[in-house]
């Protein structure tokens, strides 16, 4: 099943933790636009223009039982997906099978335009997950082919590092990201895509948080952590421990650190990538029975979304009022993308 890789970005800025110095000038000028996109984005978690204030919303589904057609499948293995609001496209990951002498699996960022345009967006981008920076303006994607998590210019794909190591250890495989409006970065570290590559975790598979660029540690205790998201207010934080088939959540602090964890969902088969929409429901995929799982935000589910019968991995809203979800799903080599139309917007990652 390729364990699972998937993504999210800074406001704006890449807080790399081992990169080149910012001049001052440009620090400020970041920080200035940081802070006003964080402004414009209301509760914290919520990415720019996502959800409406002061919206109701009533059921997300229109049936307990969903089933969503497939747009084009014959790719690799897809994961990742993302809506860019500004081109009206959405970009994934497409993941070929391990290669070289470390057996590391190469990944295309690829585009699909509606209604049935696909072309490549970044060729060898190494990435998994991935999300928009507050700002829209790039990528914050799961590297797993530098075992780091990094950024993407959408403007000339310029790569810079968001999280190079922690403590001076390499990362296992960097997975999921989740990015808060005012550029608090999540992201979970399982090794599913490490390879042959030394082990310099200690056999320990993560989520951390990055502010400011400084790495920090959330959870060393989780089989596997693979899906992450925040809700809409900041205050939740959902990660999916594939290994362990139960989602938990983290109570979130203004400064983006983070409680004890609680269980959110007690069993679901390999929860892979999630997201959230605007009344806080969330939408988690299952390895297990190739399903998304969709859950109030108490943890009751829902109803269930079909797309084809194996390989579900991960999900995203989008089109012109953030009200279809994109999903990838299938086997390795037939992996496809699909999409429904529910009746409550989300999460464009």
């Amino acid at each position: 099943m390729n364990r699972r890789p998937t993504i999210a970005i800074l406001a704006g800025l890449c807080l790399a933790v081992s990169a080149a110095p910012v001049p001052a000038a440009a620090r400020g000028s970041a920080t200035a636009q940081a802070g006003a996109y964080a402004r414009l984005a209301g509760p914290p978690g919520t990415p720019p223009g996502a959800c409406p204030t002061g919206a109701s919303y009533g059921s997300p589904l229109p049936a307990s039982s969903v089933t969503a057609p497939r747009i084009q499948g014959g790719f690799s293995f897809l994961e990742g997906p993302v809506w860019v609001a500004d081109g009206g496209y959405l970009l994934f990951s497409d993941m070929a099978a391990g290669a070289g002498p470390y057996n590391v699996q190469p990944s295309t960022i690829r585009r699909f335009t509606p209604p049935s345009t696909f072309d490549t967006f970044i060729s060898n981008a190494g990435s998994n997950g991935i999300a928009l920076s507050a700002d829209g303006q790039q990528l914050v994607a799961a590297t797993h082919d530098q075992r780091n998590v990094s950024a993407y210019r959408l403007s000339d794909r310029a790569r810079s590092t968001v999280a190079a190591n922690y403590q001076g250890r390499a990362f296992n495989s960097p997975n999921d990201v989740a990015v808060r409006s005012d550029g608090v970065t999540y992201f979970t570290d399982p090794n599913f895509q490490r390879g042959n590559r030394p082990d310099q975790m200690n056999g320990r598979t993560s989520v951390f948080r990055v502010v400011n660029g400084q790495v920090s540690l959330v959870d060393d205790q989780l089989r596997q952590p693979n899906g992450i998201s925040l809700s809409p207010d900041g205050s939740t934080l959902y990660v999916g421990a594939y290994s362990e088939n139960k989602i938990y959540k983290y109570t979130v602090q203004p400064d983006g650190s983070t409680g004890a964890r609680s269980v959110f969902v007690n069993y679901i088969g390999g929860p892979d990538g999630g997201t959230i929409d605007c009344a806080g429901n969330v939408y988690w995929t299952s390895g297990g029975d190739s399903l998304v799982h969709v859950y109030s935000p108490t943890g009751v589910q829902l109803g269930t979304i079909r797309s084809g019968f194996t390989g579900t991995t991960n999900v995203a809203f989008g089109g012109s009022d953030r009200q279809t979800l994109f999903i990838t799903s299938g086997p390795r080599n037939d992996s496809g993308l699909y999409s429904v139309r529910l009746n409550v917007p989300g999460y464009p990652y």
